[in-house]
């Protein structure tokens, strides 16, 4: 949570890393189309490619940047493995534009830390010394 010497470079670094393998990424993409031009496989097929691309890297930008926000259901993420895995370049675009603002995930690590603190504070408040050490209440007899 703190932000000591060097935060900024390497958050500067995060964001250039993830803009760049979001790029070498779509310059991969460009490869993969240009073999399906050269197989000539149909403009159907190739239609339908770059749909799914652009389709699930906008499902997987959307989830990742909510999952910045709030911790997401973890059965929900594993159905969702294979299309963020297709939607790669969402989720690096994401982290990029996350990055440029905070850490990514900075805020949700900052609010559960601050809801535990408090908890704690709360349940070591309510305590008051060792229970062993009290001193008992006599009896009264009716």
């Amino acid at each position: 949570m703190d932000h000591d010497s060097g935060y900024g470079l390497r958050r500067a670094g995060a964001a250039v890393g993830s803009l760049a393998a979001a790029a070498a990424g779509c310059f991969v993409l460009r490869f993969a189309y240009q073999g399906l031009a050269i197989a000539d496989v149909g403009s159907f097929l190739n239609i339908l490619v770059v749909a799914m691309f652009a389709i699930c890297s906008a499902i997987a930008f959307r989830r990742t940047w909510t999952g910045y926000v709030r911790r997401p259901d973890p059965a929900t993420e594993a159905s969702l493995r294979s299309l963020k895995s297709i939607g790669f370049i969402g989720v690096l675009l994401a982290y990029f534009f996350r990055s440029l603002t905070e850490a990514p995930g900075e805020k949700l690590h900052r609010s559960e830390y601050e809801t535990a603190l408090i908890q704690y504070e709360r349940r070591r408040g309510s305590r008051t010394g060792n229970p062993a050490a009290r001193k008992k209440k006599p009896k009264r007899r009716r």
